[in-house]
């Protein structure tokens, strides 16, 4: 079902493993659980490559009571333990920021949020969510 409204961008991390998986894997992991496949609509590999999860457009499935809104960004790795790598960030600006575009969103805590500001998790883990701050603040620079 297509996504009427998109107001929010949702980061996430994979969590319990800090290994590098594909899409592909997690689309896989999604089915093994009974679900519709992958929930997230883009995947951050560790050496920075974007992969697609569901179509942009279309309803996620990453965040309950916001999936109807919002579009799922998953940084692989598990950020309780390890951190993200640069290129992770780097290209998580950078697909962010053309979001923020596509969908005319100024960069707050209001539209690019954590897992864990919208559910009781600790996604998308201590270590990616204390970079959020200074994440949004590097998107409003590049839009000004």
């Amino acid at each position: 079902m297509d996504r009427s409204e998109t107001n929010m961008i949702i980061i996430h991390h994979i969590g319990g493993t800090d290994r590098d998986v594909s899409a592909a894997e997690v689309h896989q992991w999604h089915l093994d659980n009974g679900w519709a496949g992958i929930g997230y609509h883009y995947i951050i590999r560790k050496n920075g490559t974007i992969e697609r999860g569901r179509p942009q457009n279309v309803i996620g499935a990453h965040c309950y009571h916001y999936n109807r809104t919002s579009i799922g960004i998953n940084l692989v790795g598990d950020f309780e333990k390890s951190k993200p790598t640069e290129e992770q960030i780097q290209s998580a600006l950078e697909l962010t920021t053309f979001l923020c575009k596509t969908y005319n969103l100024s960069p707050t805590n209001k539209t690019i949020l954590g897992h864990r500001d919208l559910s009781s998790t600790l996604c998308p883990g201590k270590n990616l969510y204390a970079q959020l701050g200074a994440f949004r603040q590097c998107i409003v620079d590049s839009l000004a």
